[in-house]
């Protein structure tokens, strides 16, 4: 099961003097990934180590492992051009999901060709490790069988028992309910609206008393030209109203900037999920054109805070250039 925010149980030890006391924090520096990542999803798998996936600008789906979200290796893909689905004839696969579901791998896709709208879809494959192989599943579903423009961008999460996939993109954000197995549509499902035309690259995440509904808006695909930013609204119900600062609807395209441009950094985006490290801080990564290479969508890494009035923010509000690093037990 993937839970809203991936706890990394262990202690911190002590300064053991004045001078590690005292000492300068190591710092990282954006992007933590200078190739080309879109849309990226994480998973902290069983071995302890972080799994990346992002939309195919490496062939194949690329996979990436670390062990203190700063320092990435390529591992390879998730498929071969032999294994890769092939549901939308010479469909490239976009915005990734990964999940560890009864025990194994689950990586959610959308597939689809640019324009493709009707054609589009959803599918699913699962593996035994986290860099793969992956078995393809087949889809879930086209947009033209679920009656939702654009279907991709999916989203999976658990919620009270029952399991849910989230998708769209600027024609609606929808929602349902899965088999227990998470490879299936549930038997008699319907989908959910639960916000409106302004956004796709949903990522919900449960906090306190409140779902925050994290997703981008704006243009992803125009080099230094893209305004995509990342916006958050919330509610407390996993199906709204998810309502934004000043207190409207999502549905009506209400949001409040979470992440936005400085000179650095432009179209700024399509968040993974949050993880913590072993401080306590949450961390979040996501896509940004780097306006000093602007060839494709780089990998950012910035820490999440939380203001007084419990909203996710950033500092500055848009891409670090250096941060301190998170923090984990091996020191790295």
């Amino acid at each position: 099961m993937k839970t809203p925010v991936l706890f990394l149980f262990c202690i911190l030890s002590g300064c053991t003097s004045s001078s590690s006391c005292n000492s300068e924090p190591a710092l990282y520096r954006n992007p933590v990934v200078s190739r080309s990542l879109p849309d990226p999803t994480i998973l902290r798998a069983a071995d302890g180590s972080f799994y990346l996936y992002a939309t195919e600008d490496t062939r194949n789906t690329p996979v990436y492992r670390s062990e203190n979200l700063t320092d990435w290796e390529f591992k390879g893909t998730a498929f071969t051009d032999e294994t890769r689905p092939d549901f939308e004839p010479g469909g490239g696969i976009w915005a990734p999901d990964i999940n560890c579901i009864n025990g194994r791998y689950v990586l959610y896709y959308s597939m689809s060709v640019w324009g493709g709208e009707w054609t589009c879809g959803i599918g699913v494959a699962t593996a035994d490790r986290p860099e793969g192989p992956f078995t393809d599943r087949g889809k879930l579903f086209r947009s033209s069988e679920i009656g939702v423009q654009n279907s991709i961008d999916p989203f999976y999460m658990e919620d009270n028992g029952k399991k849910y996939l989230f998708w769209g993109s600027f024609r609606g954000i929808y929602a349902i309910e899965l088999d227990g197995e998470g490879l299936k549509i549930k038997e008699g499902a319907e989908k959910r609206k639960i916000a409106g035309t302004a956004f796709e690259g949903t990522y919900i995440h449960k906090k306190g008393a409140y779902y925050y509904l994290f997703a981008s808006t704006g243009s992803c695909c125009e080099g230094i030209k893209s305004t995509y930013k990342l916006v958050v609204g919330r509610s407390a119900s996993l199906f709204g109203p998810y309502l934004d600062k000043s207190g409207k609807d999502m549905m009506d395209n209400g949001r409040t900037t979470v992440i936005d441009r400085n000179s650095r950094f432009t179209g700024n985006g399509h968040c993974s999920e949050i993880v913590r490290d072993d401080a306590g801080s949450g961390w979040i990564l996501y896509h940004g054109v780097d306006t000093d290479n602007p060839k494709g969508r780089v990998l950012l890494l910035d820490r999440i805070r939380w203001d007084s009035e419990k909203w996710p923010c950033i500092d500055a509000g848009a891409p670090s250039l250096s941060a301190p690093k998170p923090i984990f037990k091996t020191g790295k």
